[in-house]
């Protein structure tokens, strides 16, 4: 997955690296014909900047506005291109659905949201039309990506890597605004714009090739080399302005500025040393001494904020890195090397009284890291005893009564997993689907299905919760609900024409009588028609478009 389409892969020329065709690519000697026109072409280039514009002063980066849109695309174009990327990344093995990290996740996530909104940089537009999804990778490289539509993607290396949740939410930040200020979209029109550039210059080329084979080539490569510089300077503007905007974000959401210079810093020390492929993130968002300057120079200028309780808790943090790492699977060696670190701050964990971030760090990953081991004798010491340091500590203290449920639940004791659960007062997405978990396991699944009806209420896109949902209803014998839960947690993760299968499998049940033996299966019966209607116009919807398309 470290191939995914980030904003870089959208954008090859942020990377500083432009494809050039074959021909260019040749070794040639050039004559003085092929660098006269190579020589016109960029002067054609720079006669479009003015005398003015070059005799302007200089604009300080604070005082700069917004790029603004210049974008031939509308936001429900851009947002059916996003939905087809996200459909191939739902599709993938690597793709993650783990509650309890998509959590602190959307802990961060969601005030960037709404600092964005509060500052007037999320459009009401592209607030509604958008999915605004965060989508967790199995990857252990340093990256995040965004994509067209709202979609934004992060690696669990990433998560694995930060050292606290403001380096997190600098990178996400930056992310969101890429996507606020439209810059996936402007990047496709500007691409569409440097074509006549691109054909005139193979006209130029076909038409000198009769007199000179090398002045063909030096318009060619003029005319790539005219349309690759305008992406470029164009993809350099992207990048500094959701540095500038992202800053914002960042800072009115509550996190501290400090972390974009430490995440930066970060980045600038593994760009010299250890940029061996693991770091793609280096090579999207190029770390230029401008950019760091300009980061530097906001730092200085925003006023230290009061440190916020929940977005800057150490201990969760800590031990949500360790889970990331854990869950980006590393392989036997690394996750051993979690449980011996946390074997040996046992005896330390074993005398303490206050539970240091560092300590939460390691006993999480250790009990975590045995657990995907099979070895639940050594995950369950290290958990209770983080349990019981984290009494003190409210989000640590949740996470660690999850991951004794968790364990319990994965080492086959159910009734202690369905016993250590508080389902009735469970309210974060990680507490309801990890305790639905362990009581359908346990045979409690009109419970279940009770709580979850009203979850997906709420939350319709939780694919997740409706697999569940499909679970407890199938055990009561609900055998159409069930099949239509499944159908919506397909419609969640934007694979329609499956969902519309199994709507027409809910519906031959319901008239074969097979549906169940609730007295309201005619209400049932419409809720199928009329998702079935909805989701069979959706599915003509898209094969009109590829139609269109091809």
């Amino acid at each position: 997955m470290s191939d995914l389409p980030s904003l870089s892969s959208l954008n090859s020329a942020s990377s500083g690296s432009p494809d050039l065709s074959p021909l260019a690519m040749r070794r040639q000697r050039h004559g003085w014909v092929s660098r006269v026109c190579l020589a016109c072409w960029l002067m054609l280039a720079a006669g479009s900047v003015s005398q003015a514009q070059l005799s302007a002063p200089p604009i300080r980066a604070s005082q700069l506005p917004s790029l603004g849109d210049g974008s031939d695309f509308s936001a429900a174009k851009e947002r059916r291109l996003g939905d087809r990327i996200a459909l191939s990344i739902f599709r993938d093995p690597d793709y993650i659905d783990d509650p309890v990290l998509g959590d602190y996740v959307q802990g961060i996530w969601q005030p960037l949201m709404d600092a964005a909104r509060a500052r007037g940089e999320l459009s009401a537009e592209l607030d509604e039309r958008f999915a605004w999804t965060v989508m967790l990778v199995r990857d252990r490289s340093v990256n995040a990506f965004a994509l067209p539509g709202g979609y934004l993607g992060v690696h669990t290396g990433l998560i694995g890597v930060v050292s606290s949740a403001d380096e997190l939410a600098a990178v996400m930040g930056h992310e969101l605004s890429h996507v606020t200020q439209r810059h996936i979209s402007r990047l496709m029109t500007q691409q569409q714009q440097a074509m006549p550039w691109l054909i005139g210059a193979m006209i130029v080329g076909a038409l000198a090739a009769s007199r000179s084979p090398n002045a063909a080539n030096a318009a060619i490569v003029g005319g790539q080399a005219v349309a690759a510089q305008g992406q470029l300077n164009f993809s350099r503007d992207m990048e500094r302005e959701a540095d500038r905007v992202g800053f914002g974000v960042m800072v009115d959401a509550g996190f501290e500025a400090s972390g974009v210079s430490s995440m930066f810093e970060k980045l600038q020390q593994a760009s010299r040393l250890n940029d061996n492929g693991s770091f793609p993130y280096l090579r999207s968002h190029p770390l230029t001494t401008q950019r760091i300057a300009e980061a530097r120079a906001r730092i200085q200028t925003t006023p230290p904020s009061a440190p916020h309780a929940v977005l800057n808790n150490e201990h969760l943090h800590g031990m949500m890195s360790a889970r990331a790492r854990a869950l980006g699977d590393p392989g036997v060696d690394a996750l051993r090397h979690m449980v011996e670190e946390a074997e040996r701050a046992m005896p330390a964990a074993a005398s303490a009284t206050v539970l240091t971030p560092a300590l939460a760090g390691s006993l999480y990953g250790g009990a975590f890291a045995a657990s995907r081991l099979r070895e639940f004798a050594l995950a369950r010491p290290l958990a209770a005893r983080l349990k019981a340091l984290a009494a003190t500590v409210p989000s640590a203290a949740s996470a660690a009564n999850l991951l004794v449920i968790e364990l319990d639940f994965e080492a086959g004791k159910l009734a202690e997993a369905a016993a250590e659960s508080r389902f009735a007062t469970a309210s974060s997405r990680a507490e309801v689907m990890l305790q639905a978990r362990a009581l359908l396991a346990v045979g409690r699944a009109a419970e279940v299905s009770d709580k979850l009806q009203i979850w997906v209420v709420t939350h319709p896109k939780d694919a997740l919760a409706w697999q569940l949902l499909s679970d407890a209803w199938g055990r009561q014998n609900q055998l159409s609900r069930a099949v239509r839960a499944e159908a919506e947690s397909r419609v969640a993760q934007l694979d329609y024409p499956a969902a519309l299968d199994r709507l027409r499998a809910a519906q031959e049940l319901l008239r074969s009588g097979r549906g169940g033996a609730d007295q309201n299966m005619h209400i049932e019966a419409s809720i199928v028609d009329t998702r079935t209607r909805q989701l069979a116009l959706l599915v003509r919807e898209q094969a009109l478009e590829d139609k269109v398309n091809r």
